[in-house]
């Protein structure tokens, strides 16, 4: 595995990526953030160019990511990851219709269990889900960070003050 850490609006990020595709995307400001295994390598430049197509999308010039991913996780975990990458740029959906979504609106506490163990936020979105009543609601990043990244994608161009 081959790794860099950007520097972004919302912090630094760690961007890994093995010979399937990208397979960790992480906010190093979290609370929680993934510390690299030791056997990965640092490089400057991944070959699929996760960090500059994350890196135009901090500029408000990438709204689709065209990248290999790999993320790894249960055939549930894919099955709800697929789903999020459904949701359009700037949209956002609830816990219950993302449940509803997949066939089973009774599947809500584990969508959303699936949701907070997506390994390439950002790209496969869950910045993008939100509670029944509009709230948001649990981000690895914290809910201030979900916040930016849905204005980001509401406003446009240079919302962050880029």
């Amino acid at each position: 595995m081959i790794y860099t850490i950007i520097d972004s609006p919302v912090g630094g990020i760690l961007i890994a990526e093995g010979a399937d595709g990208v397979a960790h995307i992480d906010f190093q400001d979290g609370d929680d953030p993934l510390t690299p295994d030791p056997n990965w390598v640092r490089v400057e430049r991944l070959p699929s160019g996760a960090e500059r197509q994350l890196e135009a999308y901090f500029r408000g010039e990438r709204r689709h990511f065209e990248l290999p991913l790999a993320p790894q996780g249960t055939p549930f975990q894919q099955q709800v990851w697929h789903a999020l990458e459904g949701i359009p740029f700037g949209k956002t959906v609830s816990y219950l219709e993302l449940a509803q979504r997949l066939g089973n609106r009774d599947a809500v506490r584990a969508v959303a269990a699936a949701n907070s163990r997506n390994p390439l936020p950002i790209v496969i979105p869950c910045h993008r889900v939100i509670g029944s009543d509009g709230s948001l609601t649990g981000f690895a990043g914290g809910i201030h960070l979900k916040a930016e990244l849905l204005a980001l994608e509401t406003r446009g161009s240079n919302p962050l003050g880029l």
